[in-house]
């Protein structure tokens, strides 16, 4: 998909960067993002991130300060700010939200989410995913697994379905399943690109 289409989580907004920069800044209100930060986190150049904040900024969803040559960015204090951010935490927060909560749990090498929210994600059109579909590679503790995904869904306010499977599996895997989602959009939890 287009950086810069409607994106179909939320088309709403202007651009899937639009949407992933508003994500970062405003689901962790009390940060500070620097320009170079928010660049590196969303994989776009730091002109097209200054634009986007300049345009928040003017609408009042951030707010920046300068501390030496660096612009730094957070939540404004604003009446629009946090009915936006609970759009985004619906739309795009998936992502962000789930990568925190299994961040701590020990033995995932790899996670994706993948299904009808990872489509929308990369582009295809369709109605709003009423769950989280999430593939985890590795030999994660299952009852904290558990405990990640649930916060997860408490905090998103939908379902997480979450399937392991083990690295060999992930590398040589030949069943159906596997089939069906490495053809399918796969979004990286921890780092990488977005797959189709």
């Amino acid at each position: 998909m287009q950086r810069s289409s409607p994106p179909p989580l939320l088309p709403l907004l202007r651009s899937r960067l639009q949407a992933e920069i508003l994500t970062l800044v405003l689901l962790g209100p009390e940060q500070e993002w620097s320009l170079t930060g928010l660049a590196s986190r969303s994989g776009a150049s730091v002109s097209s991130v200054q634009r986007e904040i300049t345009r928040a900024e003017q609408a009042g969803v951030v707010s920046s300060r300068r501390l030496g040559s660096t612009r730094l960015v957070k939540a404004a204090d604003s009446p629009l700010t946090e009915p936006l951010s609970e759009l985004l935490l619906r739309s795009f927060g998936p992502r962000q939200v789930l990568a925190e909560e299994l961040a701590g749990v020990e033995g995932i090498e790899g996670a994706y989410l993948f299904g009808s929210w990872a489509a929308r994600y990369a582009g295809e059109v369709g109605r709003p995913p009423a769950d989280l579909d999430v593939l985890v590679i590795g030999t994660p503790d299952r009852d904290e697994l558990d405990d990640a995904a649930q916060r997860a869904a408490s905090r998103l306010a939908r379902e997480v379905n979450v399937t392991i499977r083990s690295q060999a599996w992930w590398r040589e895997g030949t069943d159906g399943f596997h089939a069906d989602v490495t053809r399918r959009p796969l979004v990286p939890l921890f780092g990488g690109e977005v797959t189709a």
